[in-house]
């Protein structure tokens, strides 16, 4: 579920839950790594939760400038969320892409493809790519 993702955290119990669920977990902190030691969740979070708190919690300034260079374009919330989604994941379903941004399951939206297709429209057809199902950025 968190595949892709390097984290964080100084707390033995929740270096093996990340790991367990798939996430890299580092021993010294990076800029480009999430701190989990930051984010502090409840007690009672689900793993969708949990995951979303990951994906939103990294400087998006420095993920956007990782994708872009010093040309970061005019970006909307849910384009950005989406970029720094895929980059941080690797890659990720429209389900999974949904659940990143808040969606519940099983809430009809089209708000995630128009949002793809849109910045498709303004980075090129190729930035964005769907291989069997996974949306990832083209260059990652």
């Amino acid at each position: 579920m968190l595949n892709g993702i390097r984290i964080y955290s100084k707390s033995p119990i929740w270096r093996r839950i990340l790991g367990d669920l798939g996430a890299t977990v580092t021993d010294a902190p990076n800029v480009l790594d999430v701190n989990f030691d930051e984010i502090e969740p409840d007690a009672a979070v689900s793993v969708t939760e949990l995951k979303s708190l990951i994906l939103n919690s990294a400087d998006t300034t420095t993920i956007l400038q990782s994708v872009f260079g010093d040309k970061v374009p005019q970006l909307s919330d849910i384009q950005e969320q989406i970029i720094v989604s895929l980059w941080r994941g690797g890659g990720m379903s429209g389900a999974e892409l949904k659940n990143a941004l808040g969606y519940l399951p099983g809430v009809a939206t089209h708000s995630v493809e128009t949002a793809i297709y849109s910045l498709r429209k303004l980075c090129g057809r190729e930035f964005i790519k769907n291989e069997n199902g996974v949306y990832k950025i083209a260059d990652l």
